[in-house]
């Protein structure tokens, strides 16, 4: 057994430094912020630069206080780049989920890139700092299903960088405030059990499923911008004796989300 191998079977994790180049992680970085910065532009009429991290994000933080139905939508947008996608189903990304076990893995989860501040959240909302949870109640899929977690800016405690309880993996299943995105361990947990990860830029963190794991505190002015992807293996025998369950689910608004939109003119412009 290799050592990264052993490693995920005994803690519930991997920590690889300078896994990822850079490049690739600066791609996705600016096709984010340069569509965060197309409707900043239409909503508070500022064309801001994206390579000015604190101009930037105060720009996000007045774009969300301006127009949240806006904001909320650009965020769903920014899941569906190429750039994040193609990340997903590199071999790089292959090959380490089959070094850790997964002989025949497949997408759990669409990827999710994910912008944390206290400064873009609403009525008290933690959405921007989880609980303690374990991912693998969200996914429900097979039960070595690993999960891949990395910012594209430098992370360690101050903002907010996961926090980790090894071994927690082989624990079982804990009870949740619900099986939602937010939802919560409800067992006291100790907080001296959890173990905060660092990260810069390039470095990733692979780990179960079933690990316990929780949002840092991020206290700067700064956003936590990350990415996570998670993965089933086709090969693990209970996610085939349950048929490939499928807890995600993905469907289309009932009603149009623009009223009366497009018209016919619309239409002869775009084709014309």
């Amino acid at each position: 057994m290799n050592s990264i191998r052993k490693q995920f079977n005994e803690e519930g994790y991997v920590l690889l430094r300078n896994f990822l180049d850079k490049e690739i992680i600066s791609e996705i970085y600016t096709d984010a912020r340069k569509i965060f910065a197309q409707q900043i532009k239409k909503v508070t009429g500022r064309t801001v630069d994206i390579d000015d991290r604190d101009a930037f994000e105060a720009a996000m933080f007045e774009f969300f206080e301006k127009d949240f139905v806006s904001f909320v939508n650009t965020g769903k947008t920014v899941q569906h780049t190429f750039s994040l996608h193609r990340l997903g189903v590199d071999p790089l990304i292959a090959n380490l989920l089959k070094e850790v076990g997964l002989s025949n893995p497949i997408i759990g989860a669409r990827p999710a890139m994910q912008f944390n501040s206290r400064y873009l959240s609403k009525d008290g909302s933690k959405h921007w700092k989880l609980d303690p949870h374990q991912d693998w109640r969200t996914g429900q899929g097979s039960l070595d299903s690993a999960v891949i977690w990395f910012p594209m800016v430098d992370a360690g405690a101050d903002i907010g960088a996961l926090q980790i309880i090894p071994g927690s993996h082989k624990a079982g299943l804990k009870e949740s405030s619900t099986s939602g995105y937010q939802g919560g361990i409800t067992a006291d947990l100790k907080e001296d059990a959890f173990v905060q990860t660092t990260f810069e830029t390039g470095d990733l963190l692979i780990f179960s499923a079933f690990l316990i794991h929780q949002s840092g505190n991020n206290i700067t002015k700064n956003i936590r911008w990350s990415v996570q992807l998670r993965y089933n293996n086709l090969d693990e025998p209970t996610f085939i004796d349950r048929g490939y369950p499928m807890a995600y689910i993905y469907k289309p608004e009932t009603e149009l989300v623009t009223p009366n939109f497009p018209t016919a003119e619309q239409l002869e412009t775009v084709f014309k």
